[in-house]
């Protein structure tokens, strides 16, 4: 586009002036996550909805929704957090129809990537869900004639000229724009002004001839989504302590988002700042491990490299703490998108040029494949360590992290397969996929190692490094019977007999194979006691990157996950409110938490359950306590 853009200070006005110009068939392409034109969109839809002569078709990926409470104790807690945090974020209209199955048949709606289990329940998000990676997003957009994207940017004004930045959503623009110069796509860019979006140099400050409409103005300005940072586990942080050895100085490093990402930072950042505090912790973890080639546990005097698809928050802590600081070019880390707490945007948006000019927002083609300036590619990646988590994983190594075997979409592959990919194509690259050893569902233990499953994110010839609570599985090359071994060495030790039978039935390892005595000690137990005196020094933080939550909230969460779990079983929960009602503790903790849920005065009889069962889960939780597994699964590379 070369013409000046036409403004609006209306979204219903610019969709009337993009129907005008599109006609009745619209091709709507919207970014992954955070850089959603969310009232260009809502009003396209409104235009579409009112009238069945225009087809709208929406192409996207983890669309953003605010979180919905399961049950009364939650609805108490979540609904102050979401005020605070979401308050007047505008809700994306088709997302409301798609989950109450009012969609207008002139409309559809397909997404790559789905927000972690929000549209399990949901066929017809099911049935328009389209299996893709995320390089090849881009191609599928154009396959299907888009000719609208609308997209949230970021303004700043150079010499009295606007620029516009992408920001936090170069991914899969930037592909699409370059198509559309080299004449093999036509469509409209169009952009919404967002003033707390952080403007970011590079491939995607654009001048405002690049769109053809911008929507500005404060009717149009909105709260950033700012999903709050969860607790680390101790079982998190043991997978990130076990990780951390495994990442070399002066090499590459790409994190995927969730608390085992959050739990590798900040190890890193320990193995740096505390060597010997983090020696020790992995000396505790870990009293008779072997050590390998694999093994880096000094700290980084030459530092990382970060090419990331996605930007999470920690990025900024290892820069800080001095771990990210290898630069390439001048660059310190490349990535295609962000998304985090407020906190990570207002640091963005208070960053210098100079600073930003190291972080280098682009193309997902650039951060997550190979192919196209490849010898450079190859130069920089060196000793890469690619950094993601799954759902499940199977004896023989194939990893589960997108879908269930049923065929229902959890979320989606995302980036993962990619950077498995690079990590086989690159010389001295490595892949490492985390995983919690177990979850709970409906009250019941089960293993998220298992013999085999009927659906599979990364086949097992892809196989490479997998690492739960109890440990490392280098399974890369090696054989059935090596990886089978390998990986029951990693498995929760309630679970490794019947998985080494199944494998014994299958004639996978030998019939006279026994586990190792210390590797048949894989309980929670263990970890609690290797590392909780290591949290009680200050050490293994549960926020270790800060939170959005207030001190009182904090100590809420792990009571109402303990209440989660034990509300599986009518039993307990009873034995739970007779505790809390007679011998509950009464503690200054546990009357900020019932003022706080609004059950500090409970004259109704409902009421006063919930007041007992959460001064039970107070007084048998604490901060530094594990948080209970089971939570919906991911893919930790979106």
């Amino acid at each position: 586009m070369t013409e000046s853009p036409r403004w609006f200070e209306d979204a219903d006005a610019l969709a009337d002036a993009v129907v005008r110009q599109v006609g009745t068939s619209i091709v709507l392409a919207l970014p992954l996550g955070l850089g959603k034109a969310n009232h260009v969109a809502n009003a396209l839809y409104a235009r579409a909805e009112g009238d069945p002569s225009i087809k709208l078709t929406i192409f996207t990926a983890l669309t953003l929704e605010k979180p919905e409470p399961e049950n009364e104790l939650e609805r108490r807690f979540i609904t102050p957090v979401i005020e605070r945090l979401f308050g007047g974020y505008p809700e994306l209209s088709y997302a409301k129809a798609l989950r109450q199955d009012t969609l207008p048949p002139n409309i559809n709606v397909s997404e790559f990537f789905f927000l972690a289990g929000r549209w399990l329940r949901v066929p017809a998000a099911q049935q328009s869900f389209i299996a893709a990676n995320y390089t090849h997003a881009g191609r599928y957009v154009l396959e299907r004639g888009v000719n609208v994207i609308a997209q949230l940017v970021a303004r700043r004004d150079v010499n009295g000229d606007p620029r516009f930045s992408l920001s936090c959503n170069t991914d899969i623009t930037l592909d699409l724009l370059r198509a559309r110069a080299e004449g093999n796509a036509h469509f409209m860019l169009v952009g919404q002004v967002n003033s707390e979006l952080p403007f970011m140099p590079g491939e995607g400050d654009l001048p405002a001839g690049a769109f053809s409409h911008l929507l500005e103005g404060p009717r149009n300005e909105f709260p950033l989504f700012a999903p709050p940072t969860e607790p680390v586990s101790l079982a998190e942080y043991a997978t990130g302590l076990h990780v951390a050895r495994l990442v070399p100085d002066g090499g590459t490093l790409q994190i995927g988002i969730g608390q085992e990402g959050d739990a590798t930072a900040h190890c890193l950042i320990l193995r740096h700042r505390e060597n010997a505090v983090f020696k020790q912790a992995v000396s505790r973890l870990a009293p008779n491990a072997e050590r390998s080639s694999l093994d880096h546990d000094g700290p980084f005097d030459v530092g990382l490299h970060g090419v990331s698809e996605m930007f999470v928050a920690s990025f900024l802590a290892l820069i800080r703490a001095g771990v990210l600081k290898r630069d390439v070019d001048g660059v310190l880390m490349h990535a295609a998108f962000f998304i985090g707490p407020k906190a990570f945007y207002r640091a963005l948006r208070e960053m210098s040029d100079a600073e930003l000019s190291r972080l280098q927002m682009t193309a997902v083609s650039f951060t997550n494949e190979l192919y196209g300036d490849e010898v450079r590619k190859r130069q920089a990646r060196t000793k890469a360590r690619f950094i993601n988590s799954t759902m499940m994983a199977t004896l023989l190594g194939a990893v589960v992290s997108d879908g269930l075997e049923d065929g229902r979409a959890v979320s989606g592959v995302g980036g993962q397969y990619n950077f498995v990919s690079q990590a086989f194509a690159l010389e001295d690259a490595r892949s490492i996929i985390t995983l919690n050893s177990t979850r709970e569902t409906r009250g019941r233990l089960e293993s998220n190692i298992r013999w085999s499953y009927g659906h599979e994110t990364i086949p097992s010839h892809l196989r490479d490094i997998i690492v739960s609570e109890y440990g490392v599985a280098d399974i890369r090359g090696k054989t059935d019977r090596e990886v089978v071994a390998a990986m029951l060495s990693i498995a929760d030790s309630r679970f490794q007999p019947e998985l080494l039978r199944q494998a014994k039935d299958a004639g996978k390892i030998p019939r006279t194979f026994e586990i190792a005595s210390a590797r048949r000690e894989n309980v929670s137990e263990r970890i609690e006691r290797a590392l909780k005196p290591i949290r009680d020094r200050g050490a293994l933080p549960l926020f270790p990157f800060g939170t959005d939550f207030s001190e009182t909230e904090r100590s809420l969460i792990p009571a109402l996950q303990f209440l989660k779990t034990a509300s599986a079983s009518p039993w307990r929960m009873a034995r739970l409110a007779l505790e809390g009602s007679f011998a509950g503790g009464r503690s200054e903790k546990a009357a900020a938490g019932l003022t706080r849920m609004g059950l500090a005065d409970s004259k109704g009889l409902r009421d006063r359950l919930y007041a007992a069962l959460l001064r039970a889960a107070l007084s048998r939780t604490t901060t530094s306590e594990s948080i209970a597994k089971g939570r919906p699964a991911r893919d930790g590379s979106l």
